[in-house]
């Protein structure tokens, strides 16, 4: 029977989200990878209770996330009616809905019919009466935000979660689904982009809206699905996701074209008594925006190495100008 560390809230960092009275832990559990049917369900526990060891008391789901889609809520679902229910409160529990799920026209987006489906699907996998966050997962074209705001503001009434966000959102979309919810009175707190030191675009775009609004910011492939570690910087591993193409978001071409700079950030990670992967976390953290950073772990040891980034979040102007010059000789990559 799992019993949680006594410390664990000793040296984790809790930031506020914007102007709610709700606070994230500085890292965040993503469970896109590694939680799926595929996965060895004992080291996913073995996960999981590491870092909720460690403080981290965000963990991040979707219905999509596997493979296959769902079956990592399930597998979660099973680990908090064995092991964490006793903690259920001390935990932020966040669900999404709005990419692919199920055949037919009702599967994705932001309709009502599809997030309303979703989440109580998300629900049922996940053995809980409510989630803390519910997320659009990405923001629709073609359906009103109206009615996908109203959509979310109903789960909120109807007790299935607490707090509502968007992930995949630019500015201009969020203000204009972030006007709807001020309308409601949804407590509309978080938007959650793909932020790290190769994709900045949310600085300009994303971050100044929050800042106006008074939201707040947690960032996915926070280490840039593995470039920012040490993973590949004499080459790309036979098991790494690079290799193995198992994430839209990275292939060998990524890698070739960072390198360059990989190996320049590492140097500056070195300088600064870090490794590469918590200088890039500690880096994203320096945002006033950026409540909580999304983690990916495939063993326990990654949660013990990623919690070390907290120990040194400052950084120096000229570190920051360093760093900005390297990215800024960096091509674009095409991601």
């Amino acid at each position: 029977m799992y019993s949680a560390n006594s410390e664990r809230y000793s040296n984790m960092i809790y930031n506020r989200v914007g102007r709610s009275g709700l606070k994230l832990s500085a890292l965040g559990l993503g469970l896109w990878h590694n939680f799926g049917s595929v996965d060895s369900f004992e080291n996913q526990k073995a996960i999981i209770h590491e870092a909720f060891d460690k403080g981290i008391t965000y963990f991040d789901l979707a219905n999509n996330y596997g493979p296959i889609p769902g079956s990592a809520e399930e597998n979660f679902g099973r680990i908090m009616a064995h092991d964490m229910k006793a903690y259920r409160d001390e935990m932020i529990i966040s669900s999404k809905a709005g990419y692919d799920m199920w055949p037919g026209p009702y599967g994705e987006w932001g309709s009502r019919k599809n997030i309303i489906a979703s989440a109580d699907q998300s629900l049922k996998r996940l053995g809980l009466d409510y989630v803390d966050i519910f997320y659009s997962h990405r923001y629709d074209p073609e359906t009103p935000v109206e009615e996908t705001a109203r959509a979310l503001n109903q789960l909120v009434n109807s007790g299935k979660a607490l707090y509502i966000g968007i992930s995949n959102y630019n500015g201009e979309q969020t203000e204009r689904i972030a006007k709807v919810f001020s309308d409601l009175g949804t407590p509309f707190i978080i938007s959650q982009p793909q932020y790290n030191m190769f994709q900045r675009g949310s600085e300009n775009d994303l971050f100044p809206v929050l800042s106006k609004l008074n939201k707040a910011a947690v960032g996915f492939s926070s280490l840039a699905q593995g470039l920012l570690t040490d993973k590949y910087l004499n080459g790309i591993p036979e098991d790494s996701r690079a290799h193995k193409s198992t994430s839209p978001f990275l292939g060998e071409t990524q890698v070739d074209e960072t390198l360059a700079a990989v190996k320049q950030l590492n140097e500056v990670a070195n300088r600064r008594g870090q490794t590469l992967a918590e200088m890039a976390l500690a880096w994203n953290l320096r945002r006033p925006e950026v409540a909580s950073v999304l983690i990916g772990a495939s063993r326990p040891e990654q949660i013990d190495d990623n919690v070390k980034a907290l120990e040194n979040l400052e950084f120096s102007d000229d570190e920051l100008t360093e760093i900005d010059l390297i990215l800024g000789k960096q091509q674009k990559i095409d991601w």
